[in-house]
Order: structure tokens, then sequence, then C-alpha cells
């Protein structure tokens, strides 16, 4: 490993986020999910807005299946 990817690693053990919601269940989905909120908005704003939209849509299929104004009631 690099002296810069330590430093990092090191940086983020100490001061990084480890308790998000999307970090706890890591699926591509999950993943894809927390990155489309989170290019919108604040972290803590995100978090109670994907809870309820995972919960409503948990996979992809449901998602994919969900009425459109479903989908974005839950959106915004």
């Amino acid at each position: 490993m690099t002296p810069f990817a330590s430093a990092i690693l090191e940086w983020y053990d100490a001061y990084g986020r480890k308790d998000l919601p999307w970090q706890q269940n890591k699926t591509a989905y999950s993943v894809w999910l927390s990155e489309i909120m989170l290019q919108q908005t604040q972290v803590t704003t995100v978090i109670p807005y994907y809870q309820r939209f995972l919960e409503r849509f948990p996979t992809v299929i449901d998602l994919a299946n969900a009425e459109q104004d479903e989908v974005l009631h839950l959106w915004t």
C-alpha cells in the first residue's frame, strides 16, 4: 500500500462516518440509491428519505414495478 493510501485510510479510521444507513447493508441498489440522493442534498437530510424509500422499495425490482406518482411522492 502506498503512503498516500495509508494516510487516507488512517484519516477515515479516525474521522470517517461509519454509521450511515447505506454502509450497513451494502448492496449495489442501496449504494446506488444513496449516491443519487446524496447528489441532491446533505447527508442529514437524505437519511430519513433513504430509509423510507428503501422500506417501500427494498429492491430495484420493487422500484421498477412502482407507479411513478408513488416514487415521486416518496422522493420529494
